[in-house]
C-alpha cells in the first residue's frame, strides 16, 4: 500500500504507540494524539522515524473537532482509548464506575469517529480498539464487557452506513501494556501468569501483536464491518 496518513488517537503509549511504530516502519505518515504534552514528547523520542504529535483529549468534543481541523485531510483513523472502570462482580460493581467506563471508552470512540468524518478520506478506514471482555464472558467483567461490546457494535453498523469508508475493530485479549500499571509488579506478574495458563497461545499478548492486527485492517481494502479478536485464544479457555 502506498504511503498514507494515519491518525492514531491515544497513540502515546501501549497499543497506540506500537501501532505508530509499525506503520512508520511501513513508510506511512503518522500523527499521534494524547492527553498531555509530556507523554507525547516521550513517545516521539521513542520512535526512530519522524511522527507528528498533537495534544488532544478524546473526551473533549470541542477540542477533538479543533484537532481534526488542524490535522487536515488524512486517510485512516485508529482510536486507541482505554478504561479500567467498570470491573468487579456484577452484584457489587458501582454504577458510577460503569458510567465512567463508558465516558472514558465508548463516548470518545463515538465522538472522535464522528468528528473525523469531514477530514477522513471517503474510502479510507476507521479502526476501533475494543477488548475481549466483550466476547470472553469472564466473571467480574460485566461493566468492562458492556463498554467494549458497545465499541465493537459500531464496526458493522458504521461499515454499512458510511460506505465506502471501511470500519473495523480489534478486540485484544490480555496485553502487557501500561494499562496494567495500577497493579504492583508482583501482583501483575501473578495475574499475567494466570491468564497465560488460560490462553491457548500460552502467554499474554504484546502491544506489537495487536499493532499487526490493526495494520492488517488498515491495509486490506476488502476488510470492513469486522471485529478481529486478537487474544491468543483467551476467550476459548475462559
Amino acid at each position: 500500500m502506498p504511503s498514507q496518513h494515519v491518525v492514531i488517537m491515544g497513540g502515546s503509549s501501549g497499543i497506540g504507540l506500537a501501532t505508530a511504530k509499525l506503520l512508520l516502519e511501513q513508510d506511512h505518515r503518522v500523527t499521534i494524539t494524547g492527553r498531555n504534552e509530556q507523554g507525547l514528547t516521550a513517545a516521539k523520542a521513542s520512535l526512530k522515524s519522524d511522527v507528528a504529535t498533537l495534544v488532544a483529549d478524546g473526551a473533549d468534543e470541542a477540542q477533538v473537532r479543533e484537532s481534526f481541523a488542524r490535522i487536515g485531510s488524512f486517510d485512516h483513523l485508529v482510536l486507541a482509548f482505554g478504561s479500567g472502570k467498570g470491573a468487579g462482580p456484577f452484584a457489587s460493581v458501582s454504577l458510577a464506575d460503569v458510567r465512567q467506563g463508558f465516558e472514558e471508552k465508548v463516548f470518545p470512540h463515538f465522538a472522535c469517529a464522528q468528528a473525523a468524518l469531514p477530514h477522513l478520506r471517503k474510502d479510507g478506514s476507521i479502526t476501533f480498539i475494543a477488548a475481549v471482555s466483550a466476547q470472553a464472558a469472564l466473571p467480574g467483567t460485566a461493566g468492562l464487557g458492556a463498554a467494549n461490546a458497545a465499541v465493537s457494535a459500531l464496526a458493522p453498523i458504521l461499515a454499512s452506513e458510511l460506505r465506502p469508508l471501511r470500519v473495523n475493530a480489534v478486540s485484544p485479549g490480555v496485553i502487557d501494556t501500561p494499562w496494567w500499571d495500577f497493579l504492583p509488579a508482583d501482583q501483575k506478574a501473578a495475574v499475567f501468569a494466570d491468564f497465560a495458563g488460560k490462553t491457548p497461545a500460552g502467554r499474554v499478548g504484546k502491544a506489537e501483536d495487536v499493532a499487526r492486527a490493526i495494520a492488517f485492517l488498515i491495509s486490506d481494502s476488502f476488510m470492513t464491518g469486522h471485529v478481529l479478536v486478537c487474544d491468543g485464544g483467551l476467550r476459548l479457555g475462559a
